[in-house]
């Protein structure tokens, strides 16, 4: 049994490499997840994987369970997560098709399911969220960038959006002005709820586009997204080949 798991975002639906070895199909409390949980060998060391957006990548960052991903993972003994996700870069260090490992995350979302904290509770429960991703894991993910000679940024402030809309170049020059560096719709309450379960989260963010305003280009395209994905999603595997040993 493996306690290893990696949330697959934009562009990682199906994990290269994995030697499956089952696939299991868990009923949550709080509703299905996004699609099995595959079970398998990466890169010699067993881990668990689920698609984000499901397996045809059909269920928009708005409408994911987050709450029935994450409770399935550790339903089945899960203590460790590896998030990859697609976002857009803000400030000039984040470029696209560059990998990012933030450190700081700031919550625009609104009306998620973003709790496990309701209902009929004993008592009022808060978590510290302070450092927000896990400290071990994150510099494990360095290390492992590092290694593979990727030139990845080693921290940043994460901004979640939304979506499934792009943003304005407005709302990215207020997102810049708070601190942000990256802009992403997933990363909330992904990992507000990975602490509340206790699990150590770290995420690992692909550049796939310039935000609204901040390249070369009047518009952002599919077209131009899925080529820096392709590119980053190369590193992302390069960085898991490395990163496995460390786990």
């Amino acid at each position: 049994m493996t306690n290893v798991a990696i949330i697959g975002g934009t562009g990682l639906t199906r994990l290269s490499g994995l030697e499956i070895i089952h696939r299991e199909v868990i009923h949550t409390p709080y509703g299905e997840p996004s699609g099995p949980v595959t079970h398998g060998h990466l890169f010699g060391r067993e881990i668990a994987f689920i698609p984000r957006h499901g397996p045809g990548h059909t269920i928009p960052p708005h409408q994911v369970n987050y709450r029935a991903n994450l409770w399935a993972l550790q339903h089945i003994g899960i203590t460790r997560v590896i998030a990859v996700a697609a976002v857009g870069g803000i400030t000039p260090e984040m470029k696209p098709a560059r990998l990012a490992i933030p450190d700081q995350i700031i919550d625009y979302t609104w009306s998620r399911a973003h709790t496990y904290f309701e209902g009929s509770l004993s008592q009022v429960t808060h978590v510290d969220f302070t450092e927000p991703y896990d400290r071990a894991l994150r510099s494990a993910m360095i290390a492992a960038c590092d290694s593979a000679k990727l030139g990845q940024m080693n921290n940043g402030t994460y901004g979640a959006t939304q979506g499934p809309r792009l943003e304005s170049r407005a709302e990215i020059d207020r997102m810049s002005r708070d601190g942000c560096d990256l802009v992403g719709m997933t990363g909330m309450p992904e990992a507000g709820l990975a602490r509340e379960l206790e699990l150590a989260y770290a995420t690992c963010a692909v550049v796939a586009n310039w935000a609204a305003g901040r390249g070369p280009d009047a518009t952002i395209t599919m077209e131009e997204v899925g080529r820096n994905l392709d590119a980053g999603m190369s590193d992302v595997a390069r960085m898991l080949e490395a990163l496995m040993p460390l786990l």
